[in-house]
């Protein structure tokens, strides 16, 4: 589960981010900390949804799949090399 952007702990780190950008930024924000953070954590999200969405997908093909299995068996149960 994750923690509430505003009840975890802060910590300073250091990003490598373009002069000019970041100039652009600070005219659009006082906080650039907080804009960055807020970025960052629906990124995350995203992220997180995206791979929710993912094995979904997956889930669901290998439920299909299973179901074939079961319904016809294997091509391969056919050519046994034994």
């Amino acid at each position: 589960m994750p923690v509430p952007v505003a009840a975890a702990r802060k910590r300073p780190v250091n990003l490598t981010l373009s002069e000019a950008l970041v100039t652009q930024a600070k005219a659009y924000t006082d906080n650039l900390s907080a804009t960055m953070e807020a970025l960052l954590a629906d990124y995350v999200a995203a992220q997180q949804g995206a791979r929710r969405d993912r094995q979904r997908r997956v889930d669901a093909c290998m439920a299909d799949w299973n179901a074939v299995s079961a319904s016809i068996g294997s091509f391969a149960d056919e050519h046994s090399t034994l």
